[in-house]
């Protein structure tokens, strides 16, 4: 096994100049993360440099079995924390052979949204909460509760310590680590409050750039799961009963919002977001309505409110912006297993373009 450790470990940059490149993308499901490797002569951090290349979409759920192939195009790079050197990782999206996206393809219309020139005028930044839960391999049950039975109730799980609150902090350090090794702007980590539960950030991020590095983090989270024997899980309530759901915190501001005066904009954008208030609901994750209760720090998914520090609202505004008169809010909605390009990019649309 140290010899298998050695050969895994070893530094391709002392006795040749390729690289290999890890081409990810998003499966059939729109949440299964797939990803396949190549050898490229040397060194590329431009996408637009890198080949095209194409896989099996029949075997993904993307294309019928007598047209399968479906063609990746390389939209951003980042370092490989697994191979590490000069090896990388590659986010796609997915195309036909005659150039038109995919049906599963959400980041060209999130694309499109984040090349308006009104958008790139306003600078939306993002930040992201990733809400995961970390399941044990061999059976369907949360990682460090009783197999058959229950951990005690929520309260000292959240950003707790000790080996009866914690479970998995390993593998939530590693991503920690390994995101900001890959260039991804994580901004943070914490324990949630159901236990087996946690959280990361990513951000701020601008536009597109939100969406491929949550992408790409979840790639790495699931990828050192995978390495630990854990299972990652996305689903916005994985535990029914009196426990916390998982969610997407999506934290968002425009140049006009950090701005004197930006509270005006920022109520304006909720007052559009209330108006949108279903469509959105109905693109923010599969399984939301278990999670979006009214209970356990959510609103009500069949109603918008918004308040400020309000953890039950829909949308929240800090107690920071309301003191400054600027800033940025929260909208709470999004489920964990959310799609960032379609989350982001509709935000952008509704609080930016959309003229009601």
């Amino acid at each position: 096994m140290s010899l298998l450790r050695e050969l895994v470990d070893l530094n391709l940059t002392e006795t040749t100049e390729k690289i290999i490149a890890e081409y990810i993308w998003i499966g059939g499901s729109g949440m299964d993360v797939r990803s396949k490797a190549r050898t490229l002569p040397g060194p590329v951090s431009d996408p637009s440099k890198l080949p095209k290349w194409n896989y099996d979409g029949s075997s993904t759920g993307q294309a019928p079995g007598d047209n399968s192939e479906v063609i990746l195009h390389p939209q951003a790079t980042f370092k490989d924390p697994f191979r590490r050197g000069n090896n990388i990782l590659v986010m796609c999206d997915a195309y036909t052979p005659a150039g038109d996206p995919i049906p599963t393809n959400k980041r060209f219309n999130a694309q499109k949204i984040f090349s308006h020139p009104d958008v790139i005028a306003e600078e939306p930044w993002y930040g992201i909460e990733q809400e995961y839960t970390l399941f044990q391999r061999d059976v369907p049950w949360p990682l460090g509760w009783p197999v058959g039975g229950f951990p005690g109730p929520q309260g000292p799980y959240y950003c707790g310590t000790g080996a009866d609150k914690a479970f998995g902090r390993d593998i939530v350090n590693s991503h920690y680590k390994a995101c900001l090794y890959a260039g991804i702007n994580i901004s943070g980590i914490n324990g949630e409050v159901m236990p087996g539960q946690w959280e990361f950030q990513v951000g701020p991020a601008v536009g597109i750039t939100a969406g491929d590095q949550l992408w790409v983090a979840r790639y790495i989270l699931e990828r050192i799961t995978e390495i630990a024997g854990a299972v990652l899980s996305f689903d916005p309530k994985p535990m029914q009963g009196d426990w916390n759901g998982a969610g997407a915190h999506t934290n968002y501001s425009t140049k006009s919002m950090r701005n004197d005066g930006g509270i005006e904009v920022i109520k304006k954008a909720i007052e559009k977001l209330s108006k949108k208030h279903k469509e959105h609901i109905s693109a923010y994750g599969e399984g939301n309505e278990r999670r979006l209760t009214g209970r356990h720090e959510t609103a009500d998914i069949s109603s918008f409110s918004w308040g400020v520090a309000n953890r039950g609202a829909s949308v929240r505004v800090g107690r920071e912006t309301e003191k400054d008169g600027k800033g940025y809010f929260e909208d709470r909605r999004p489920a964990s297993n959310m799609d960032p390009y379609v989350v982001t990019s509709m935000i952008a649309e509704t609080t930016i373009l959309w003229k009601p």
